[in-house]
């Protein structure tokens, strides 16, 4: 009998044309305070892709929360089918052969959602079924990715596309409080897309099946991390908690050791992790209470460097440095892991 898996064909990712160096942006920023300054001067970050508004007569960029949402949508026609082009081409596909579509984002809030105007700007197909993902926030890949498996599996044959657009600049306050300069000292603007059909597992493309997902949300912690209406700055504004590599950390184990039981594995048959870039205190966390080493989390520090947090296309973008290093072999093992709002940690086992 022939074994048909969802398989993650292909990956693409896009960033915004603009890099700035994340030394330069306290003077972007007009940020005074040597403390939140210093938010900005931490190694684990080099630079960051951004959409970013001309300083106003004061110096200090603002947007109204409408020029923020307008921005959120005008970055995402950019980035979004960008990542799509770079998925689809090696495949020798373009949209009008996707049969599912599946947009995630949490930095903008809009109806009709991204995959609508994804489809109008892009030209897919009228009879493409579609969802949105949103609000989910940096796990939120996998959230996407476990639906997207399922129509593949109930349509073998048939191709599912999932785009993360992350425009996060659009979720910026620029007010000189520590709890915005966090969020502006930390995310970058970027979008992954993952192609995934349900074919043969000895078909001769070398491509990952999707195994199975398995999920943590640690419910008294709920308002750890969140997007909600700040009154003062008449915008929307993103809060993390202090304490979420914490959160993160204490509960880690246990989505990775259900995941892996219920394959009969134990971590030391993991050959790769994919864990979300979340900062280096959060990476940290995942390390030690994991059990996992350096080497296991080289491609989630170096994005975190290159492009900050990029919220749910993090992981996405981990998994493109992994292919592109070439060391996978037939018949790895990689657990996919994500953390985000909930709190919420995300599981994946995948396998070559």
């Amino acid at each position: 009998m022939i074994d048909v898996r969802p398989r993650i064909l292909s990956v693409g990712t896009a960033n915004p044309p603009t890099r700035f160096l994340q030394e330069s942006l306290p003077e972007l920023f007009q940020v005074d305070d040597p403390r939140l300054a210093g938010l900005f001067h931490s190694s684990h970050i080099l630079s960051r892709h951004l959409y970013l508004p001309e300083p106003g007569p004061d110096g200090v960029p603002d947007e109204t929360q409408g020029e923020l949402l307008a921005k959120h949508l005008r970055g995402a026609l950019e980035i979004g089918p960008q990542a799509v082009e770079r998925c689809l081409e090696p495949l020798g596909l373009t949209v009008q052969d996707i049969d599912y579509l599946c947009v995630i984002t949490t930095t903008g809030f809009m109806a009709p959602g991204l995959t609508a105007h994804l489809m109008k700007h892009m030209g897919f197909r009228e009879d493409c079924s579609r969802v949105d993902v949103v609000g989910m926030g940096c796990n939120a890949a996998l959230n996407g990715l476990n639906p997207l498996a399922s129509w593949s599996a109930a349509n073998p044959g048939k191709n599912a596309l999932m785009v993360c657009v992350e425009v996060c600049s659009a979720a910026y306050v620029f007010d000189m409080t520590f709890r915005t300069a966090i969020v502006n000292s930390l995310f970058g603007d970027g979008a992954a897309a993952a192609l995934v059909r349900s074919e043969a597992s000895d078909a001769p493309r070398f491509a990952p099946s999707i195994l199975g997902f398995n999920s943590q949300i640690v419910l008294p912690a709920i308002g750890a991390m969140r997007f909600d209406w700040d009154d003062s700055a008449g915008k929307f504004s993103f809060f993390l908690d202090r304490d979420i590599p914490y959160v993160v950390g204490q509960y880690a184990e246990r989505p990775v050791d259900r995941l892996l039981s219920a394959h009969g594995l134990r971590r030391r048959h993991i050959k790769h992790w994919l864990v979300h870039s979340g900062g280096k205190k959060v990476i940290d966390a995942i390390q030690y209470n994991v059990g996992i080493t350096e080497h296991d989390v080289r491609h989630t520090v170096s994005v975190l460097r290159d492009f900050g947090n990029l919220s749910s296309a993090s992981v996405l973008f981990s998994y493109r440095r992994l292919l592109d290093e070439g060391l996978v072999e037939r018949g790895d093992y990689a657990v996919w892991m994500t953390m985000g709002p909930g709190s919420t940690i995300e599981t994946c086992l995948t396998r070559w």
